[in-house]
């Protein structure tokens, strides 16, 4: 009888085991995959706040352009009035996307960027002396938004080209 019984109980206890091992692997399995999940969604939201504001910032750069144009080529009262009205709107629609940015993305030299470009946009409202002052101001507006967009995408590179700090160290 004790043959019998000893290995039956070595077949229960490696089944046993077994599951153990195999639920485990299941286990790590999947934690594996929400870390996947998360940090493709954490991307995604990273990418939607840099797109987003390097719009608004163009947006707004576009309107401030329009409304200097106006003002240096003394169009009607209504059409400036008309004009300023829209820069404030585009001013406006560039805090949402830069709060996110602020919220989602740490990385100094990203936010840097981000700071000049914004900067450099309003900065376009005291270039209403000249044409040569407005275009200038323009140029460095939109040079400073080149910057932004390819800081961003540098950081923003997946993670198979340079290590994130989304990314697990090996076990």
């Amino acid at each position: 009888m004790l043959t019998v019984l000893v290995p039956a109980s070595l077949a229960v206890v490696a089944t046993l085991l077994g599951a153990i091992v195999s639920g485990r692997f299941q286990e790590r399995a999947a934690e594996r995959q929400i870390r996947v999940t998360h940090g493709q969604t954490i991307r995604r939201d990273r990418l939607e706040a840099v797109t987003a504001l390097a719009c608004a910032a163009s947006d707004h750069r576009t309107a401030m352009w329009r409304r200097g144009d106006a003002t240096l080529t003394s169009a009607g009262t209504e059409r400036i009035e008309t004009l300023r009205g829209e820069s404030h709107m585009t001013r406006s629609a560039i805090t949402r996307p830069l709060i996110a940015l602020r919220v989602l993305i740490e990385d100094q030299a990203v936010r840097t960027a981000a700071d000049r470009m914004i900067e450099l946009t309003y900065a376009m409202r005291n270039a209403y002396a000249t044409t040569e002052d407005l275009t200038t101001a323009r140029e460095a507006a939109k040079d400073a938004h080149d910057t932004f967009v390819n800081t961003a995408a540098h950081y923003l590179r997946p993670a198979s080209t340079h290590p994130t700090s989304e990314q697990e160290s090996p076990r």
